[in-house]
């Protein structure tokens, strides 16, 4: 059995109703600590042979990763604008970045995980040093995952720029971004 995962209903669309044969869907909700939470209970409790995250993200600059992209999640850095402002020090000992199990058949690219989603021009700049694109629970997910020793993939669609202005577009993209991405992901097998 295979677990797929989103942040809430909308990312898994009539998934979450009729999973792929051999799949279970479930929900973390959002957020990369409520993510953690679920995702190691749902692992605990299934123990899937490995898992999928399917969801939405922001992009930084909107040239290497335009909006309306489908992309593979090759590498997850958890970080915040304090750090890079230099107003904030992470311990050496805590884990910032993940590797994914295994890449979904899309385009690979690394996505920065941040507390909040970021609404400054100035911080987007900042971040976009980061990773191209931007999401909230990635780094709980696949910290479970490492933990449970269980591979983990992720797939998002981008559907909006990061900065001011992100959230506004985020809620008019999001719904057509994720059914993009699962036809996209069933036209490839990925779920076969």
């Amino acid at each position: 059995m295979k677990l797929l995962l989103a942040a809430f209903p909308p990312e898994l669309g009539d998934l979450l109703e009729h999973p792929p044969e051999g799949w279970v869907c479930a929900c973390t909700d959002i957020g990369a600590v409520a993510a953690a939470v679920a995702t190691a209970r749902l692992v605990r409790e299934l123990r899937p042979e490995r898992v999928l995250f399917l969801g939405t993200c922001g992009t930084y600059d909107g040239v290497e990763v335009p909006v309306g992209s489908l992309v593979a999640v090759a590498e997850v850095v958890a970080t915040s604008l304090d750090e890079l402002a230099l107003r904030a020090f992470r311990p050496k000992l805590e884990r910032t970045r993940w590797s994914t199990g295994f890449l979904p058949p899309l385009p690979a690219h690394a996505v920065a995980v941040t507390p909040a989603i970021t609404l400054s021009a100035e911080g987007a700049r900042l971040l976009a040093g980061v990773a191209p694109l931007e999401h909230l629970e990635l780094s709980g997910v696949l910290e479970a995952c490492r933990e449970a020793e269980v591979p983990c993939g992720a797939a998002l669609a981008v559907v909006n720029e990061v900065g001011p202005g992100a959230h506004e577009q985020w809620r008019a993209n999001h719904a057509a971004g994720s059914a993009r991405l699962v036809e996209a992901l069933r036209a490839a097998a990925a779920f076969g």
